[in-house]
């Protein structure tokens, strides 16, 4: 299993309007076949802090998912919304199976 977890850091303005794009990726990618997770979180102490969990069967379903249109969309819309730019992390998942 291939799982990509994504910092990012919205600026205060934008976190209603980062939720709304954010729940419309997340909606879509669920549905992918290679798909196995996609959780979104909020830091409790900072509401500005978000965490994407992205679990998909393989590295190619995951690099498949860079290309949809849903995930292009949310990555042009949110762009200016973020502080900083988001951080992406590779991890392969070991358990579960």
């Amino acid at each position: 299993m291939q799982v990509t977890i994504v910092h990012v850091h919205v600026k205060p303005a934008h976190v209603e309007d980062f939720k709304v794009a954010t729940k419309l990726n997340h909606l879509a990618s669920v549905q992918e076949a290679g798909n196995r997770r996609f959780d979104v979180l909020q830091l409790n102490d900072d509401p500005n802090m978000f965490v994407l969990y992205e679990a998909y069967t393989s590295l190619e379903d995951a690099a498949a998912h860079k290309q949809t249109q849903h995930y292009l969309t949310w990555r042009e819309t949110v762009a200016d919304w973020m502080a900083e730019p988001r951080q992406g992390i590779s991890y392969e998942g070991l358990l579960p199976e």
